[in-house]
């Protein structure tokens, strides 16, 4: 039987500084590692710990792993010390992804705020890969500043591509930007959507996705049509150490994606 806390080694190809304090690494596993969009794997930096990160590339890569990373704690920023030929490990993947199959035939808002918009990147390019069974993908993306805006050049591809509509904002502009400045829900103003057919998906911090779920409920959004990422606290990945409980659930095994319906009634929801 596989030791489930035993990781595959993983080298690092490729480090893509998106902004200041984000960063992409691109990963080459000693072994495939297969996954669904919305899953989560443990990242493992030999001598200093492991954390949970939330793929950012296609399900559909299946060589090489994407991973998007804010430096914010002590793993996080040995990440960001280590360059192209250094080994990591990875274990997983673990939880539960976007369920796809239930948005075919629907159209699909996707709200995202910061760095949350990195499992959502994997999202939106399983939504690519067959866009022919969606029947609209809009995609809402917000940051702080222009500066703090991740993917600034798979952005350029996507406003070109005809099966995707995108809105940008960013709280504070400066003087070259000419998209929308306010918080990232104002951009759901700008379009309407088939309320009878369509889900929404919403990742970002813990106070935009609060303040998003809010305005897409308030759009009339069902809450069973509405999935959010809730990254929270995620530890061991397999049930055991439960630093990842979220009411009756934990988020390993039982999320990180949730619908708003499963857990509208968790207090501790946005903590």
């Amino acid at each position: 039987m596989k030791n489930p806390y035993l990781p595959i080694e993983a080298k690092i190809e490729k480090v893509i500084a998106e902004t200041p304090n984000i960063k992409t690494f691109v990963l080459k596993p000693k072994e495939e590692i297969p996954f669904a969009t919305g899953q989560f794997v443990e990242i493992t930096v030999p001598g200093i710990g492991e954390a949970p990160f939330t793929p950012s590339s296609s399900p559909y890569l299946k060589e090489k792993i994407e991973i998007t990373i804010m430096d914010v704690g002590r793993v996080t920023n040995k990440l960001h010390q280590m360059a192209a030929g250094e080994i990591v490990g990875i274990r997983g993947p673990y939880g539960k992804g976007y369920p796809l199959d239930k948005m075919y035939g629907k159209e699909v808002l996707i709200l995202g705020g910061g760095v949350g918009m990195a499992p959502l990147r994997s999202f939106l390019l399983a939504l690519l890969e067959e866009a022919d069974k969606f029947k609209r993908i809009v995609l809402c993306y917000g940051a702080k500043t222009p500066e703090d805006i991740v993917y600034k050049g798979q952005f350029v591809e996507w406003v070109k591509d005809k099966n995707l509509e995108v809105y940008r904002s960013v709280d504070k502009a400066d003087s070259k930007w000419k998209e929308t400045e306010g918080v990232v829900t104002v951009l759901l103003d700008k379009f309407k959507m088939n309320l009878e057919n369509s889900v929404a998906i919403v990742c970002g911090p813990p106070i935009m996705m609060k303040f998003g779920t809010k305005r897409v409920l308030e759009l009339g959004h069902r809450p069973e049509n509405i999935y959010l990422s809730m990254e929270k606290n995620m530890s061991c990945g397999v049930g055991k150490c439960g630093h990842c409980a979220l009411g009756r659930f934990y988020v390993c095994k039982d999320g990180p994606v949730f619908s708003y319906e499963q857990i509208k009634e968790t207090p501790e929801i946005w903590d």
